[in-house]
């Protein structure tokens, strides 16, 4: 396998650079997977795929593996896949849930979120921030319209928890020096954002969007890493209004900074006290998952079912 082209980009040290490092994906559907191969594809050689589902014939029109992979595994499937186009690279796979697998964490250099569901993606938020684990989140809005991309670099910036709360909530973006309104999208009581997404192209533009902000946090250090304007970018597949009273047309994208909140029950002053303090586990075990599902508005069906 040749590498030329790549390295002709990256540089030879650059693509020797990726060879060595290691990303976590967690979640390989329509948006994972295709994060996944478009890293191996871009040089990175080691890989921990993780997730609970199997690749179905409905899948098959909006994934990177084909109608010859079903019924297998979605990581053993994307893990055959990266061995197609980057023999090199040395992958870990596991079925199952990411909470029953968090030791899989603890040598990563960056994590890719490809869950749907806001509960995971609060799971990992607090295994990063316990490892120092920066992570790359991506979402899909309601038939495709368009997606967020944000990087979380713990400790500098939010986490995914007050960023949630302020994006999936469409709270004023003060940071901005604006008191506009973010209006898009919206979360449906099993804590995803609601209704199926759109086309994969729609869904891939939003992935490769995330693969890139990767790539580019993997070559932190580089000359070939570029800065960004902000810690999150929205993407307009179609017209759509990203910021109330302005719309943004196809095609398009708005960055923004979401600072990270002090009153944060995950990475707020009040927890970095406690942890300061050496009460690290109690700071991370106060708060319950349906406590961070409320921050955004979303209902657990636990829940739900009970309130029923």
């Amino acid at each position: 396998m040749s590498w030329d082209r790549v390295e002709r980009l990256l540089g030879k040290d650059n693509l020797a650079h990726l060879a060595a490092k290691r990303v976590g994906v967690i979640g390989l559907g329509s948006g994972g997977g295709f994060v996944a191969l478009s890293l191996a594809m871009s040089g990175v050689g080691h890989f921990t795929l993780i997730d609970d589902d199997v690749l179905e014939a409905t899948n098959v029109v909006r994934h990177v593996a084909d109608s010859a992979l079903i019924g297998r595994p979605k990581a053993e499937a994307v893990a055959e896949l990266i061995g197609r186009r980057n023999p090199q690279a040395q992958i870990t796979t596991r079925v199952g849930r990411l909470e029953d697998h968090l030791d899989l964490l603890d040598d990563l250099d960056l994590v890719i979120s490809g869950v749907d569901g806001e509960g995971p993606k609060y799971v990992l938020n607090q295994a990063c921030l316990d490892r120092r684990l920066t992570a790359v989140y991506a979402g899909v809005y309601e038939r495709g319209e368009g997606g967020d991309v944000v990087i979380i670099q713990p400790h500098d910036g939010p986490c995914y928890a007050c960023w949630a709360a302020e994006l999936r909530e469409g709270l004023a973006l003060t940071d901005q020096g604006a008191n506009a309104e973010l209006d898009y999208g919206m979360i449906g009581a099993d804590g995803t954002l609601e209704a199926e997404p759109g086309l994969w192209l729609h869904v891939v533009r939003v992935a490769s969007a995330q693969a890139d902000i990767a790539l580019n946090a993997l070559l932190r250090g580089t000359d070939a890493q570029q800065p960004l304007p902000a810690n999150t970018v929205i993407l307009a597949n179609r017209a759509i209004e990203i910021v109330a009273g302005e719309v943004t047309p196809p095609f398009g994208a708005v960055w923004v900074n979401i600072a990270r909140d002090p009153h944060c029950l995950v990475c707020g002053d009040a927890v970095r006290q406690r942890i300061a303090l050496g009460d690290a586990q109690d700071a991370s075990s106060a708060v319950s998952l349906d406590d961070l599902m409320a921050e955004t508005g979303i209902v657990s069906e636990e829940r739900e079912e009970d309130e029923l």
